[in-house]
């Protein structure tokens, strides 16, 4: 619940439309175990150092998410106290955060194969009291011949895990050293669970690119070829194509709230919009319907028929009807307005006076970057733990 309400303070992954299950397939494609809600890279070994660090004290299953929680609580004094504090979470929240680190990280550190434990931090916490009954036989058993395999007990972290440096918890910057970014390269480049991602092909590359909107405005896209390609190629189509419609919802819901000044700016919006697809029309008109879905469902087959329609028949009538007439279009507007009804029901906004109230203005209306935005800046981090710019 705590990531679904953080998720729609970014106004990037406000999803009024119903394709956030298709932008998220192509985001764990090329940039896997990211998440919009993350902010540096040395969080990936600060939580599990922390857990490392428990579980040296057998801190038990009954107390170990609330010592957790204390410790990460005691962190954040010490990383806004440090030279390098830029995206220290819970800098303002201190002992009222909601959302720990520890969560925010806990899917991406089993993706880039840091934690070896399977589940979630809940389970994590009931599993360790068998966990130190396990060690604890095992240990004993380590002398006797014939030791059975079923005694040995599967640890929590990567084995090649790094050690912290001394006084981690109470000296603590967000800035990672030369040893922790290779660790972090490393686990990019090998883990199964980022094997064959943009995300290591660009760690990989070892040049850092700052400031770029989107993956496909990186130099090494030129450079792409194979299976990389054809995903990043897909996902760029799918964003320029779909952008126009979070667009006219907007418009549609400023026509309906008589409010001039946010009508006239989505449609200069659209007008930029349709611009766009006039640039990329040869490739559109080139993108081949079947080829898209079968790269999007073989990441994740849980896309509703509902959802394949409507992306269909948008699809469709932009290249049919053109961009520039989306906007006085009655055929898109019946679109966009029965789209949102199926998803939200009596929620809907559209038509619907005391919930168009609720809308803020500007629901859901950046492009699809597919988290390139904090992979950016996770890859920044890294390679400046390897010394900047070439690595």
């Amino acid at each position: 619940m705590l990531d679904v309400i953080e998720l729609f303070r970014e106004s990037e992954t406000v999803d009024e439309l119903g394709i956030g299950s298709i932008r998220d397939a192509f985001a764990d494609m090329l940039f896997p175990g990211t998440s919009t809600i993350m902010t540096r890279a040395r969080y990936f070994l600060l939580i599990p150092w922390i857990y490392q660090h428990l579980e040296g004290r057998r801190v038990s299953s009954a107390q170990i998410e609330a010592r957790g929680r204390n410790t990460e609580i005691d962190l954040i004094e010490h990383i806004e106290a440090s030279n390098d504090n830029a995206g220290n979470i819970g800098r303002l929240a201190r002992s009222n955060l909601k959302r720990l680190a520890s969560s925010v990280y806990w899917q991406g550190l089993g993706v880039w194969g840091i934690r070896s434990f399977i589940g979630s931090q809940t389970q994590y916490y009931r599993s360790l009291d068998r966990y130190y009954q396990g060690q604890a036989r095992h240990a004993g058993r380590l002398s006797e011949r014939g030791s059975e395999h079923d005694d040995l007990i599967a640890p929590n972290w990567h084995g090649g895990l790094i050690s912290p440096p001394p006084g981690f918890l109470t000296t603590c910057s967000l800035r990672l050293s030369r040893r922790e970014a290779k660790y972090l390269a490393e686990r990019i480049t090998l883990s199964p669970g980022c094997s064959g991602s943009l995300l290591a092909a660009l760690v990989r590359h070892g040049k850092r690119e700052d400031d770029m909107t989107f993956a496909w405005e990186h130099p090494y896209y030129q450079r792409l070829n194979g299976k990389l390609s054809v995903q990043l190629d897909h996902a760029r189509n799918f964003s320029a194509l779909m952008h126009g419609a979070p667009l006219l919802y907007n418009l549609i819901l400023a026509e309906q709230t008589n409010n001039d000044t946010r009508r006239d700016r989505y449609c200069l919006l659209l007008r930029e919009w349709s611009d766009l697809i006039a640039e990329r029309r040869q490739s559109l008109e080139h993108w081949k319907n079947g080829e898209f879905w079968t790269v999007v469902l073989d990441q994740n087959a849980r896309i509703t028929p509902n959802t394949r329609s409507f992306v269909n028949e948008w699809w469709q009538l932009v290249l049919d009807a053109g961009p520039r007439d989306i906007a006085h279009s009655e055929v898109a507007r019946n679109l966009v307005t029965y789209r949102e009804r199926q998803i939200k029901k009596q929620l809907a906004r559209i038509n619907n006076p005391r919930a168009s109230e609720l809308w803020g203005g500007d629901s859901g209306i950046a492009p699809l970057d597919y988290r390139w935005r904090i992979s950016q800046i996770l890859i920044g981090d890294i390679f400046d733990g390897l010394g900047g710019g070439d690595a």
